[in-house]
């Protein structure tokens, strides 16, 4: 709650604004990495040695990161608001009423949303293992870790030749290949191409979420960073619960099956609705080459 809005609101005082993309790829892919390498370490760490020593390592690794955090320059400091003491309920209101209008953020936000709400098929994993592939845990981990995989692959692609012109047209053509990977992933019935779908799925999910970033960024003015991203995180992790329960609940009232691809044609009726209805992100169109630092 507290670690989202401060690192959003961070990262454009240490970072100029022409190199916003290629810093949204580099932490889309840090994330994605430390997804797959927390719970593989931990593992490892408690089988060899205990809970007590898979415990200490996030402690250690939250000290590093705090210390890190000590020994950055002064020079972010002097962006601090000079303004005190606004109550939160005020900062909460002040958010929202920048999101309402500015439509494009808004529309954004809210495709998002609805996208990982209806797409949550990720959850359904282990029940899809075990009824559909009849694979053992060793497929379940490898299920679970190919999002993770096509994530960060794109993302360092993605870092190291980063995005000169942003279009809103780009957001919604990876938001539906999201879509028609969970749809088709809902169909196979064969490991390798289950597989290669959530790996393809996590790509486009890369691209999408380093646009929504990096246009957060662009478009947010300093003084509404973190109220903005603060409102932007409780979708995101709203979205994602609900989006498991969601899925379970069309498991049980559809069918395993069903309820996964009814949920992927869910997020082609999201972008769809959006493309009809939101035409400033339709329009949208930022050149990164013109933005100075």
């Amino acid at each position: 709650s507290f670690i989202m809005p401060s690192s959003f609101s961070l990262v454009p005082q240490v970072v100029p604004r022409s190199e916003m993309p290629a810093s949204s790829a580099w932490l889309s892919s840090g994330f994605q990495m430390a997804t797959i390498m927390g719970p593989a370490v931990a593992g490892l760490l408690y089988a060899a040695s205990g809970a007590a020593v898979a415990w200490l390592m996030p402690v250690g690794l939250t000290a590093t990161a705090l210390l890190s955090l000590l020994l950055l320059s002064p020079a972010p400091r002097r962006y601090q608001s000079e303004q005190r003491g606004e109550p939160a309920i005020e900062s909460i209101k002040a958010g929202w009423r920048f999101l309402w209008h500015h439509p494009v953020l808004l529309s954004i936000m809210a495709l998002d949303m609805f996208a990982v709400l209806f797409g949550g098929a990720v959850a359904m994993l282990p029940a899809y293992a075990d009824q559909v592939l009849q694979t053992d845990a060793s497929g379940l981990g490898l299920l679970r870790a190919a999002p993770a995989v096509g994530a960060i692959i794109t993302a360092l692609a993605l870092a190291l030749l980063p995005m000169r012109t942003i279009r809103g047209t780009t957001l919604m053509l990876v938001i539906t290949g999201f879509g028609l990977c969970m749809i088709g992933f809902g169909l196979s019935t064969v490991f390798w191409l289950s597989a290669l779908l959530l790996l393809v799925g996590g790509a486009f999910d890369s691209v999408s979420m380093v646009i929504r970033s990096t246009v957060f960024q662009l478009l947010t003015p300093a003084a509404m960073r973190g109220r903005v991203s603060a409102v932007n995180s409780m979708f995101i992790i709203s979205s994602n619960e609900i989006g498991a329960f969601y899925s379970g609940v069309m498991a049980r009232f559809l069918g395993l099956v069903p309820g996964i691809i009814v949920g992927g044609v869910g997020t082609l009726v999201v972008v769809a609705i959006a493309a009809l209805r939101a035409p400033n992100l339709r329009r949208m169109k930022i050149e990164t080459r013109d933005i100075t630092p």
